[in-house]
């Protein structure tokens, strides 16, 4: 249950045991109250989030009450004496049934502002589970560019018609928010509506959230497929596009349509277990790379653009993901599997709340790792023109002659007497589908003449063929056998 007025989903169970995020902090009770203002000011200028004092990293209680009241004051007080400018933060006392004493620090994000120290200017941002800085000048210039960019999600729009929106997705986002209330009401809680009179009036992000068409109010807010034959896209006459598919509905929505859509979209291949020498078919990109890239574009995409929608373009080759605007703040295509910062921190929490974003902090490193565990090519990040596009190179056109099923059941019958040497020799002609024999002997380590014997072995066993009518020729060629 609940013990918080402020938010619902907060419990002392989730507090406590939850792990630290980049909208999560847990400071102990020795933790001096300008480091708690670092973190509030870090909070405030990244994505928001709750600071709880008196809980120990590992989630003990610290009972504040320890505490002279005089000390105790410095922490009520951070904000007003430590902070500028005047911030939007609700501290709540909270008294535990064990009589312990904690203070739970509710930081809303702010768009248009970057926070300091009121002492010495320092600037800080929450970064993952950590805070950064004090922020470099060049740092902070860079921030307060992508303040400006961050006030669109948090327009209101007086135009947007209520009956809009998507009643099973609020209902949705009510049950994972525990929240017993209104949609209305935890929409004004969680800054995605204000109240204006006797109207709730919606903002930006809760169109793109809860919309059932958010591109009658934010042009082009929508995906779009495409799908080439071939490697390049090619007009005219050699015109080679053969799917063109358009996908609305609010994000949460569209990234289920997606889901299946693309699932059923990709192709399998064959991959050769080294272990065991049998072969699984899987698909050609893993399903934690690509859906993590869709996620991650919806999430930061800079829609006050509004001339470009999301593309994913797929090629036999490769899938790019862009969407438009540049990465934000102090990520770059180098740092991008450390560094974190939210364009829309609006919709970036509503998603992780709703469970289609686990963490911010482990996107795109699960990106890396779910292509490496495929032993796919890694990733490559792009950053032109106002556009961020994610390339995902598969292994499909390696194997466009598909291997003749009398191939792989003998390489499979006879894996397990195969020499380590020529078990290599047909991994690596899997990936590279034909050889000469010295590229192939500077692959395994050894001499030709070891690699010709090696090669003949397997010629013997119809698993590979010579592809040559010359009795010695040094460029002659060697693949799977394909009939």
């Amino acid at each position: 249950m609940s013990f918080s007025q402020h938010n619902s989903i907060l419990t002392l169970k989730h507090l406590q045991e939850s792990a630290e995020t980049i909208y999560l902090e847990r400071k102990g009770r020795a933790t001096k109250h300008s480091k708690v203002a670092n973190e509030i000011i870090g909070m405030l200028n990244a994505n928001g989030g709750t600071i709880v004092y008196g809980l120990h990293d590992n989630g003990t209680i610290e009972d504040l009450n320890q505490l002279a009241v005089k000390e105790l004051d410095h922490y009520r007080k951070i904000v007003n004496d430590l902070i500028e400018p005047p911030a939007i933060v609700e501290l709540e006392e909270i008294s535990l049934d064990s009589g312990a004493l904690i203070f739970v620090y509710h930081i809303n994000h702010e768009s248009e502002r970057v926070f300091m120290r009121k002492d010495n200017e320092a600037v800080y941002l929450r970064v993952a589970d950590s805070n950064k800085g004090p922020l470099k000048r060049e740092e902070v210039k860079k921030l307060e560019y992508n303040c400006h960019i961050r006030h669109y999600e948090g327009e209101l729009r007086p135009d947007f018609d209520s009956s809009s929106l998507r009643k099973t997705v609020c209902d949705y986002y009510r049950e994972k928010m525990n929240y017993e209330g209104s949609f209305e009401d935890l929409a004004i809680k969680r800054n995605l509506a204000a109240r204006k009179g006797d109207q709730v009036i919606y903002n930006n992000a809760a169109i793109l959230l809860f919309s059932e068409d958010p591109s009658q109010y934010i042009p082009n807010a929508l995906v779009r497929y495409i799908r080439y034959e071939g490697t390049e896209s090619q007009s005219g006459s050699r015109f080679n596009v053969v799917k063109d598919e358009r996908m609305e509905g609010a994000i949460p929505r569209l990234i289920e349509i997606l889901d299946r859509f693309i699932h059923a979209s990709l192709r399998d291949y064959y991959y050769l277990d080294l272990k065991t020498g049998r072969f699984q078919m899987i698909p050609e990109f893993p399903k934690e790379a690509w859906l993590e890239g869709i996620v991650n574009a919806l999430c930061h995409r800079s829609y006050n653009l509004q001339g470009n929608s999301v593309y994913i373009k797929h090629y036999d080759d490769r899938m790019e993901i862009s969407n438009s605007g540049p990465l934000p703040a102090q990520v770059t295509v180098e740092n991008i599997q450390s560094e974190r910062y939210s364009r829309n921190p609006r919709i970036a929490r509503v998603l992780s709340e709703m469970g289609y974003v686990r963490e911010l902090n482990e996107g795109v490193p699960r990106i890396f790792s779910a292509m490496s565990d495929f032993t796919l090519e890694q990733p490559v990040y792009r950053d032109e023109n106002d556009t961020v596009t994610l390339t995902l190179k598969n292994k499909v056109t390696n194997h466009k002659e598909t291997i003749h099923a009398d191939t792989l059941s003998n390489i499979e019958s006879n894996w397990d007497s195969l020499s380590p040497n020529q078990r290599h020799l047909v991994s690596h002609l899997f990936d590279v589908c034909e050889a000469k024999v010295a590229d192939l002997a500077l692959e395994i380590g050894i001499s030709t003449q070891a690699t010709r014997t090696n090669l003949n072995s397997l010629i013997d066993l119809d698993i590979i063929e010579r592809m040559s009518d010359k009795m010695r020729d040094k460029n002659a060629l060697y693949r799977f056998k394909n009939k």
